[in-house]
């Protein structure tokens, strides 16, 4: 799996919103200052391309369906991303913002609470 760039990723979200669609759909979905309509049709092209959109005409304009779950990229990108910047910590990642005070005592004794309900793993 290739890594995204951040407009594509962009894009992948508003696709991944829509559950597929057409770039006129995604386009109004994206953050403003949206980019121009042929800008994000080639993101979308090389999503295509990169093998995260399948496309289906209809008529005279195609539709996209992402072909990778949100859920997987982001697994999948998180973990390159703690093993690049926190050495493969996640103690580390929630220190780095407990630190820069970007998580609060409530949050850390939430995300504890959400662990401790989990089932042991085997």
């Amino acid at each position: 799996m290739e890594r995204l760039t951040s407009p594509e990723e962009e894009a992948m979200r508003a696709f991944w919103q829509l559950q597929g669609g057409f770039i006129k759909d995604a386009l109004e979905l994206l953050p403003k200052p949206r980019p121009p309509y042929t800008t994000l049709a080639s993101t979308v092209r090389n999503l295509e391309r990169k093998g995260y959109l399948r496309s289906e005409k209809l008529g005279n304009t195609f539709r996209f369906t992402p072909l990778i779950p949100e859920e997987d990229y982001r697994k999948r990108f998180l973990g390159t991303f703690v093993g690049d910047y926190f050495r493969n910590s996640y103690k580390e990642l929630v220190s780095f913002f407990a630190q820069e005070q970007q998580i609060s005592a409530e949050e850390l004794k939430e995300i504890i609470a959400m662990i401790e309900k989990q089932p042991p793993q085997k």
